[in-house]
């Protein structure tokens, strides 16, 4: 099921760009249309055909960006001795993929799952290069009190088992594109999302980035997490949109309520849609963003 840009031209009708890191390893990103820039940054186990949608609603007034993280994707997939895969990578990564994009204006950010700590990571950064923020589905910080780990997302974290599924099997992506949307995604797009995951070679990034979700100190991540955190003040004053599907079992209102925490004077608004929030209400979402982008701020 390798994903063929021929067989998604409907659905996925973007020409391929690639930034070639210092280390030599290519990532891909989607560049449409002119305007203001909006970098759109994904999570596991998706890549940036999440955005396809958004990036053909935007594309015609602004510039979307929308890159593959490395392991991701139409992005290179290298084994573990050639990248670590942990959150700081994929923050510089970013950040080194923006920076060659000399853009001339500042960002509009949206940020789903780990796009959410990958996209702040940058932003907490370069504060003065974000100018609004979309806040889908996502954590920048450690698990709120009070919410608990899911026992799904800690299989796959902690044991040989969740693993050798996923290498083996595809069983992380597999199972989100049956699961994350309660609308249900037709069988083309359900292809879609796992078609650059198709074969355990293809499938390291899928199984490291649950293995490096930082929830104690001597998680290898927990310290670029903290960081992120304790640093998202920076971004109080920025315009900014938080739209959650309350019906996600991993970022559950307990993290809505933390993102409304570090930012009170956004717009925040909960929809009865799953974890692929766009999927289930795309529109609305597209709705409430316009607003956001067509403010004075």
């Amino acid at each position: 099921m390798t994903f063929n840009h021929e067989d998604y031209q409907d659905i996925y009708p973007f020409a391929p760009h690639y930034f070639t890191h210092k280390s030599g390893l290519k990532q891909h990103y989607v560049d449409e249309g002119q305007g203001e820039p909006i970098v759109m940054v994904h999570g596991n186990p998706s890549w940036s055909f999440l955005y396809r949608d958004m990036i053909k609603t935007f594309r015609g007034g602004y510039r979307c960006i929308a890159p593959d993280h490395t392991g991701c994707g139409l992005s290179d997939k290298p084994r573990l001795d050639g990248f670590g895969y942990t959150l700081r990578e994929h923050v510089d990564n970013l950040e080194a993929l923006i920076e060659s994009l000399q853009l001339s204006q500042p960002i509009n950010l949206v940020v789903h799952d780990w796009g959410g700590a990958i996209g702040m990571g940058y932003a907490t950064r370069h504060p003065e290069k974000i100018k609004r923020m979309t806040i889908l589905n996502t954590g920048a910080f450690r698990l709120p009190k009070g919410c608990p780990f899911p026992w799904p997302i800690w299989l796959f974290r902690n044991t040989q088992l969740g693993a050798c599924l996923n290498q083996t099997f595809n069983a992380f992506s597999f199972i989100a594109s049956h699961t994350c949307s309660l609308k249900g995604m037709s069988q083309k797009v359900r292809h879609g999302f796992r078609a650059p995951y198709d074969s355990p070679a293809n499938r390291i990034a899928t199984t490291r980035f649950v293995q490096d979700i930082p929830l104690v100190p001597s998680d290898p991540s927990y310290v670029e997490l903290v960081h992120i955190e304790e640093n998202l003040h920076k971004l109080a004053d920025r315009p900014a949109l938080i739209c959650f599907g309350r019906l996600d079992f991993v970022f559950t209102r307990h993290f809505y309520n933390e993102w409304k925490r570090h930012f009170p004077k956004a717009t925040a608004r909960s929809f009865h849609a799953g974890h692929y929030i766009l999927e289930d209400v795309g529109s609305e979402v597209f709705a409430l963003m316009r607003e956001l982008l067509e403010s004075r701020s």
